[in-house]
């Protein structure tokens, strides 16, 4: 396993906001946690992947998905088991959009 990283600053804050997880760790698949935390103004990602050596696929992956959705005060954990940055892509819209809309999605 690998662990990465990864700290953005300058984002705003959601309202309605709760926990929410989707996705499912499985083969070429991952899954997404997403929360609230007190991180000053701040999103951090901490990925665990089952992928060694993809640390600057995933920086890229990271830096798209911030400029798209600037969240402040969010950790969001990911646990990967090799799934290609398309399907990160998706799992990690489709955890902001249920994350916006408190659960509702």
């Amino acid at each position: 396993m690998e662990q990465l990283n990864y700290r953005y600053e300058g984002g705003q804050p959601v309202a309605r906001a709760s926990a929410q997880l989707v996705g499912v760790v499985a083969s070429g698949n991952l899954e997404i946690l997403i929360e609230p935390a007190e991180l000053d103004g701040a999103c951090e990602v901490a990925i665990d992947t089952a992928a060694r050596g993809f640390g600057q696929i995933w920086q890229a992956v990271m830096d798209d998905f911030f400029a798209r959705h600037r969240l402040a005060d969010v950790r969001i954990s990911i646990n990967d088991n090799g799934a290609t940055p398309a399907i990160v892509n998706l799992r990690l819209d489709q955890a902001v959009l249920a994350y916006r809309q408190g659960g509702a999605a």
